[in-house]
């Protein structure tokens, strides 16, 4: 309310200073800023969105380390079950084999979760290696590719991808972008959310609040850019900022701030590529038993 009410003030002076204003000039800019208002919102609604699904993404993998753990650990009890039978005379043959089934039941069920994990690492691999051997030694300056925790991230300087001083998307951004967008075109099974950045210098620029607002127009500039120019699915597209607050280098120095102004491409496998292994065993065979 209070920007509202500096941005009605500014605009009365203006209307004061020069008698020729009309008042549907007026209504016109007022309605302007509405509808400016109106988009913030919905961009911090998509970020609170992107947030909640790369959270489950990045606990997928740590997921499965942990059932392959605790399926590990069911075999040594089994097995260890196992040696006490065929130490004992008062154990049957049929106990006995029960405890082998058991165990390799519990064998499978771990390698089918350690290939889905290997899969999953393989094509963020492959990814990753495409992507980098496509840009020329001059993008590779101002795109850095990594693999964290099964998650891709692109991460592009604000100075290759935008106008100066502007969120809108530069023309020399146009070829990197565009080997970008054809590997997210190629890998269909992800999912893409692209996250601006800010340093900690405050905005100055009509129309922009803040560096909230600035980080969340650049991620929307770049996904409208994958959308509209490259033809990518915007089905699979989330935009979302994160202002100043998400800094990977001390805002204190230059080279600090330059690094913080960035524009990240998160890409992750979808959802429920692995719903199936978490949490239960194969369809086809008995869930491995608990510890006893």
């Amino acid at each position: 309310m209070k920007y509202r009410i500096s941005f009605l003030a500014l605009l009365a002076v203006a209307v004061l200073g020069q008698s020729c204003v009309s008042s549907k000039k007026y209504k016109e800019l007022d309605a302007n800023y509405t509808q400016l208002q109106n988009s913030t919102k919905d961009l911090s609604i998509k970020y609170q969105t992107s947030e909640q699904a790369l959270a489950v993404a990045r606990g997928r993998n740590q997921s499965l380390e942990e059932q392959i753990n605790q399926q590990k650990a069911n075999v040594t009890a089994l097995q260890d079950a196992l040696n006490k039978c065929l130490n004992s005379s008062s154990q049957g043959n049929v106990n006995i084999s029960k405890l082998v089934d058991e165990i390799n039941s519990s064998n499978r069920y771990i390698q089918q979760l350690v290939n889905a994990k290997n899969k999953s690492d393989s094509l963020n691999m492959v990814l990753t290696n495409n992507l980098t051997r496509s840009l020329s030694p001059t993008e590779t300056q101002d795109v850095d590719v990594k693999v964290l925790k099964g998650v891709v991230y692109i991460s592009l300087s604000d100075n290759m991808l935008y106008k100066s001083g502007s969120y809108e998307v530069s023309d020399k951004a146009g070829a990197t972008l565009s080997k970008i967008a054809k590997i997210i075109t190629d890998y269909s099974n992800y999912d893409v959310l692209i996250e601006g950045n800010t340093d900690n210098v405050p905005i100055a620029q009509k129309n922009i609040r803040n560096n909230w607002d600035l980080s969340a127009l650049r991620a929307s500039s770049v996904v409208q850019a994958l959308q509209t120019t490259y033809q990518v699915d915007p089905k699979r597209l989330t935009a979302g900022g994160r202002g100043e607050y998400n800094p990977i280098a001390d805002n204190s120095t230059p080279q600090g701030k330059a690094q913080n102004r960035r524009t990240q491409i998160i890409i992750t496998p979808k959802l429920d590529q692995f719903m199936d292994l978490i949490g239960k065993a194969p369809a086809d065979q008995p869930a491995p038993p608990a510890k006893q």
